[in-house]
């Protein structure tokens, strides 16, 4: 409902009454602004009171004002610049409450994408990742450790993991060259999401591969392409965007996997286990050679 707010904001505003106008007026203009108050501070901001606020959500569509302000949050994440992302990120916190407010934030986004991602959605993407011909994993820039990371461990349990290297366009094709029928992409992207995952996700599937979206919304431009949709929230607490909930859907999906691939598992770090323990991998424990 976020990605026409302004326009159907414009196009109610003469059934508005004075008080919902002067809502609708400050938010058209100050809609980044908006998006962080309360419904009581919005309200004395443009001089009405919260209850107007809350009546003026309930005619927007909405159950009420912190569904519109959620609507407001997910679409200042896509239009708003790095500098305005700063701007609204400095207005929020002070220096004293910076940590406490990312990470009480941080703990948000989890809660809140335990009760947006789709359990059948995320059923179906283990199953066929599990049965994949090949899998392609992409994720770039911000999104770029996300992908390495479920590329590490995929990588262990399976011997047909792919992790695209997209430092640019005709570099994603290349190494896209071969993914068709049986093939699986997962795609990685949050705000500002990237066009490179998007024309990466349209190539694999008019080739006939499997799109499982790892997003923060059904709107994200991957969600209207892919067969599956992962809901991770990822909404700033700063200029830079958490992802805490996506990693943590990540690691459930691995931890899923790993149950269905259990005998493989065991077998494949017992070997891990010999080979990091002939190399000296792990940095062994402090042992006092001193004597008794």
């Amino acid at each position: 409902m976020s990605g026409d707010l302004l326009k159907r904001i414009q196009t109610g505003m003469s059934g508005f009454s004075k008080g919902q106008r002067l809502i609708a007026e400050y938010i058209s203009e100050h809609y980044d602004k908006a998006a962080y108050m309360t419904a009581a501070r919005l309200g004395a901001v443009v001089k009405v009171s919260e209850s107007t606020v809350v009546r003026f959500a309930l005619e927007l569509g909405y159950d009420g004002y912190p569904g519109l302000q959620r609507a407001l949050q997910e679409m200042i994440r896509t239009k708003l610049t790095s500098v305005q992302r700063i701007e609204v990120a400095n207005t929020r916190m002070t220096d004293d409450e910076v940590l406490d407010k990312v990470l009480l934030s941080d703990m948000d986004k989890i809660k809140r994408t335990i009760e947006a991602v789709d359990r059948a959605h995320f059923d179906r993407a283990v199953d066929g990742i599990v049965s994949a011909r090949n899998i392609y994993i992409v994720g770039v820039r911000s999104c770029a450790p996300l992908a390495s990371f479920m590329h590490f461990y995929l990588n262990v349990i399976f011997e047909n993991v792919r992790l695209i290297d997209s430092a640019g366009p005709s570099e994603m094709f290349e190494q896209l060259i071969h993914i068709g029928q049986g093939d699986v992409m997962i795609a990685i992207s949050f705000p500002r999401y990237s066009q490179r995952i998007v024309s990466g996700v349209d190539f694999a599937r008019a080739k006939g591969a499997r799109v499982i979206a790892l997003t923060d919304s059904e709107n994200s431009p991957i969600a209207e392409r892919a067969n599956d949709v992962l809901i991770a929230k990822s909404d700033m607490a700063s200029f830079v965007d958490s992802l805490v909930a996506p990693l943590s859907i990540i690691n459930a999906m691995i931890a899923a996997i790993g149950r269905k691939k259990q005998d493989y598992v065991e077998n494949a770090f017992s070997k891990l286990e010999d080979v990091w323990e002939e190399y000296g991998v792990y940095a062994k424990e402090h042992e006092d050679d001193s004597d008794e």
